[in-house]
């Protein structure tokens, strides 16, 4: 072999050409992901139209019911592209579970949450927003299911788009509030109950925030901090996953078992309380089975906190496929009873095949397009470890939980989010208090400057503005887009 073969000048070139393949290959890869994503988006859609009009037959009104189930098809799609990520981000973003790993769960959770606890009987129109007797006719009624259908998905995809873990709950408001305004003016809006929702953008991340940096600060004080930091685990490993066993034993009661079980919050309450005691009394020989051999170091206590953060994100997924399936069809469940008896005033119920529509369009979502806002929620808004997300998922479940005893409408992304970003600024306090403590110690130690500070923050800023910006926006844009769809979907369909 020549010399010069072996000239690191000519090695420099060759490694950069083959990072600049390597480069253009995952920009393929990446490209064609996308488009056999949105195809495969497109074909579902087309046979969930296709599947309705065989099931309706010469029903009536049976093009706008096809209609709306491919809105609902795709409404559900950006469910699962968008909502599924603050369940599964903080596992996957923890290292506690693989992307795929993530996802299968995820669909098979928020599927059986669907199926077997959803298709509670939801309001005539969207939570109480609009007063059914404004409308008129069910014409303007259909008229303005599908106008808020389409401008809550339409919201949503963008806000997956742009990386922004939005409110569907909110988004499905919005577009009920805009169509119902463009169909019987402002006062047709119930403003007590847009009130509260408005009030819940502050309450659902603030509370979330809170919970899950009280529980970052028990870990660190009562295991982290301490000495021995594996006999700490021993007695206290336990306890944190009874706290968690027994609060999602009554967040699935009080939020995912309505269909099957009709149980009040003291009664939720006290099967949770049964059921965590059980669970810290069988965890206290497993984690000391699990710790033993462990070093005393803080990479050790990840074993211990990985399958409960594993199993509070499948009963996350499962509560919300029991409840926010039907942001993708209570509208549609709406138009299909107002299309074949003409009632649309009194409560309504969704047909299983609406249900069916509902959970595979959320499977197929977080299938194609959930890795996105998965690993921003896992990974990039702050760094997170398997404790830290135990407290993101236990925060989620618990503030459901007082929000429900207190009456308040909360959204599961924002409180999510907020526990998200809770942990992390939290650890940005307690670093700095730190940081001044050993300072204080050291007389000679440096001390930073402002640039340095700002460069070694913790949460990144400009997640915490894009995704708190979507969130104000979310209701105003969902409106507005409905109320400009409602005006042109009436117009085509007459009413």
């Amino acid at each position: 072999m020549a010399d010069h073969d072996l000239d690191p000048s000519h090695l420099e070139t060759l490694d950069r050409d083959l990072a600049r393949l390597s480069s253009l290959e995952q920009a393929t890869a990446f490209v064609g992901r996308s488009t056999v994503g949105l195809s495969i988006s497109f074909i579902f859609i087309l046979a969930v139209a296709a599947a309705t009009a065989l099931i309706l037959g010469d029903a009536q009104n049976t093009v706008i019911v096809v209609i709306a189930a491919a809105f609902g098809a795709y409404m559900a799609l950006n469910i699962g592209a968008n909502d599924v990520a603050n369940n599964m981000g903080p596992a996957v973003g923890a290292n506690a579970m693989s992307m795929g790993f993530a996802i299968v769960v995820a669909a098979i959770f928020e599927s059986a949450g669907a199926l077997i606890a959803g298709g509670d009987v939801v309001s005539t129109i969207a939570k109480g927003i609009i007063s059914p007797e404004t409308m008129a006719t069910p014409a303007m009624f259909i008229a303005a299911m599908l106008a808020a259908l389409l401008a809550s998905a339409l919201w949503v995809n963008l806000a997956t788009w742009i990386g922004a873990p939005v409110s569907t709950t909110h988004a499905v408001v919005g577009g009920v509030m805009g169509a119902g305004i463009a169909a019987a003016g402002f006062a047709a809006v119930n403003w007590g109950q847009m009130s509260a929702i408005a009030a819940s953008w502050v309450i659902s991340p603030v509370l979330g925030g809170l919970i899950a940096a009280g529980f970052l600060w028990f870990i660190k004080s009562r295991i982290i901090y301490r000495e021995d930091k594996i006999a700490a685990a021993r007695t206290w490993v336990p306890v944190l996953v009874g706290i968690m066993g027994g609060t999602f034993t009554s967040y699935i009661v009080v939020k995912g078992l309505k269909k099957l079980v009709k149980l009040g919050l003291p009664e939720a309450l006290l099967i949770g309380l049964v059921v965590g005691v059980l669970i810290w009394l069988v965890m206290i020989p497993v984690v000391r089975k699990q710790a033993q051999g462990l070093e005393n170091r803080n990479k050790s206590l990840k074993v211990l906190f990985a399958i409960p953060l594993i199993v509070s994100a499948a009963l996350l997924s499962f509560a919300h496929g029991a409840n926010d399936v039907a942001n993708a069809v209570g509208p549609l469940a709406a138009i299909v009873q107002a299309s074949s008896s003409g009632d649309f005033t009194h409560a309504i119920a969704i047909p299983f095949w609406v249900m069916i529509i509902g959970a595979f369009g959320i499977s197929f979502g977080l299938f194609l397009f959930g890795p996105k806002l998965i690993r921003m929620v896992g990974s990039q808004i702050t760094k997170l470890n398997p404790m830290r997300a135990y407290c993101v998922a236990l925060s989620a479940a618990i503030t459901v939980i007082v929000a429900s005893w207190l009456g308040l409408p909360v959204s599961s992304t924002h409180i999510a989010i907020g526990a998200v970003f809770g942990v992390g600024f939290f650890r940005e306090w307690d670093t700095a208090r730190r940081m001044k403590a050993s300072v204080g110690v050291a007389s000679d130690a440096p001390r930073l400057d402002a640039s340095e500070r700002s460069r070694r923050k913790l949460v990144r800023r400009s997640h915490v503005t894009t995704i708190v910006a979507a969130w104000i926006v979310t209701v105003p844009a969902a409106a507005g887009l409905s109320g400009l769809l409602f005006v042109i979907i009436r117009t085509l369909i007459g009413g």
